[in-house]
């Protein structure tokens, strides 16, 4: 049979999916560890991950978190920062950190090969850092003007302001640091934190060429850490409901947009079929938002809207930064296209095309091992497990106009939306 190159091959749609589960291990100080090996990945990637509940104490100094992450490769008792980072790139290995609002992130990414070299130093990091007064004093200038410049910039500033009108300003998610915030950091108080509440409820997640041999490396290494496992309440939120915030700059030429709301827990039966209505509005280039106000009406270069994960909150929201003049015309048209969604039933054509679309950006969510591992702990520490991605192809597979209707018209209503807008 001669193969015909002028046709694309058929797309078939997989009837499911498998995953490879973690293997779980624990630790002696009762750290649980989730792995999935990959022999034939000659990399390593270990990522340890801490609760940030302790740092809800924290709100009179709340950049605490960030700065210990971001200090701990400042210097170990025994090598300086140069020194350390001298050390890492010698054995090709890198540390990330991040600091986040539900969880902190350390991670060290290198070979198996050099393992053995490179696991011990990585320890010294979590237990021995010095946080030197001389390199927090640069940390501080450094942040202090990234502070700075997101108050200009309206995409930065709208995403802030948004997150503090649909969570509440004293809500850790709604939280808006300012350069005070900066000021009144000390090293007393990230020499405190490391110490004390760094290591609330940590779990590690690895992937790579791993074996028994780095198994117990990580258990002699990471062990014996002094660690807390415990629960607190996450505060309660209520969004400002028909509320808008408009934040002007007489000189901008363009306007941010942010408009949405709270949406149901990634367990709730109806989040698979919010998710394709997502889709349909915002979700990918050929959306409805995209169609209409960048392709017909050129008001905008980029219009999307996305869902928000968070463990104890997720959101939706839409995204656009529009010519100033437009403003109130797109805002129209952004209801306009939720109220079709909610009044008509989405055509055969569109469907399929959507359809196809989420299952080929649906499998390309798990073609290498890093992103099996990293798929695995979003929804982990959504206290899911992997049938979430089984359900999640199989709604993909067989959803109807109708299961988007009913979505649209039970949650996207104007009155429960937090409209923000600067420029």
């Amino acid at each position: 049979m001669t193969l015909d190159r002028s046709k694309s091959p058929e797309f078939q749609i997989p009837e499911d999916i498998s995953l490879q589960n973690p293997i779980k291990r624990t630790l002696n100080n009762g750290v649980h560890l989730y792995f999935i090996p990959t022999p034939d990945i000659d990399a390593i990637r270990l990522e340890i991950n801490t609760d940030t509940q302790r740092s809800l104490d924290l709100v009179d100094k709340k950049l605490t978190s960030f700065f210990t992450l971001n200090m701990i490769m400042e210097g170990t008792k025994n090598l300086s920062a140069s020194e350390l980072d001298d050390f890492f790139d010698h054995y090709a290995s890198e540390v990330e950190v991040s600091s986040g609002f539900e969880n902190n992130s350390i991670a060290l990414l290198t070979t198996k090969k050099h393992f053995s070299e490179v696991i011990p130093v990585f320890r010294t990091l979590l237990t021995e850092a010095t946080f030197p007064e001389k390199e927090l004093a640069k940390r501080k200038s450094q942040k202090a003007l990234s502070i700075s410049l997101q108050k200009e910039q309206n995409a930065a500033r709208a995403s802030q302001l948004f997150r503090s009108q649909l969570f509440g300003e004293n809500h850790p998610y709604g939280l808006i640091s300012d350069e005070y915030d900066v000021q009144i950091i000390e090293r007393e108080d990230l020499v405190e934190y490391y110490e004390n509440s760094l290591w609330y409820n940590p779990e590690i997640f690895l992937t790579g060429n791993v074996d028994e041999v780095e198994l117990n490396m990580i258990a002699d290494a990471l062990g014996s850490l002094k660690v807390n496992f415990t629960e607190r309440e996450f505060p309660a939120f209520n969004n400002i409901q028909k509320n808008r915030l408009y934040e002007e700059k007489e000189k901008s030429l363009q306007s941010t947009i942010r408009i949405g709301c709270h949406l149901i827990p990634k367990n709730h039966p109806d989040y698979q079929a919010l998710s394709v209505f997502n889709t349909i509005l915002g979700g990918y280039f050929g959306s409805r938002l995209i169609k209409n106000i960048r392709e017909e009406k050129g008001h905008t270069y980029g219009i999307y809207s996305s869902i928000g994960s968070l463990k104890n909150a997720d959101y939706w929201v839409v995204m656009a930064d529009v010519q100033k003049q437009y403003l109130n015309e797109v805002i129209t048209e952004i209801y306009k296209e939720i109220n079709l969604l909610k009044t008509e039933l989405v055509e055969k054509n569109e469907l399929e095309t959507v359809r196809n679309y989420m299952i080929g950006n649906f499998l390309s969510n798990f073609s290498s091992a890093f992103d099996l591992i990293g798929r695995f702990k979003s929804i982990h520490q959504a206290g899911l497990d992997q049938s979430f991605y089984e359900e999640k192809l199989d709604f993909i597979r067989t959803f109807t106009a109708q299961d988007i209707l009913e979505v649209a018209q039970k949650y996207f209503n104007k009155s429960d939306m937090v409209e923000v807008i600067v420029g």
